[in-house]
């Protein structure tokens, strides 16, 4: 990503998330303004994570685990696709 593009997109995320948090603020709605300052913090933390080169977390979803923490687990496959096949 370019200099350019990221410029471009922290400005198009500012002005879409602003806009919907001045609205709310303007109409006394501050649980939907904070729900707005979320999404922006959101919105940012995927934004950087792309421009590193992190892999995106779906939403709801945990981080993936760091290195010392992972457990590798064999993987176990069941039915005819796991068969081995017929050498002849």
């Amino acid at each position: 990503m370019t200099r350019d593009q990221l410029a471009a997109e922290l400005t198009r995320i500012a002005k879409l998330q602003l806009s919907d948090i001045t609205r709310a603020v303007k109409n006394g709605e501050k649980s939907i303004a904070l729900n707005e300052v979320t999404d922006l913090a959101r919105r940012l933390h995927l934004l950087s994570d792309a421009v590193a080169g992190r892999p995106a977390v779906a939403p709801g979803a945990q981080a993936p685990a760091t290195q010392a923490s992972v457990v590798q687990t064999p993987v176990v496959q069941t039915g005819a696709a796991s068969a081995p096949a017929a050498h002849p």
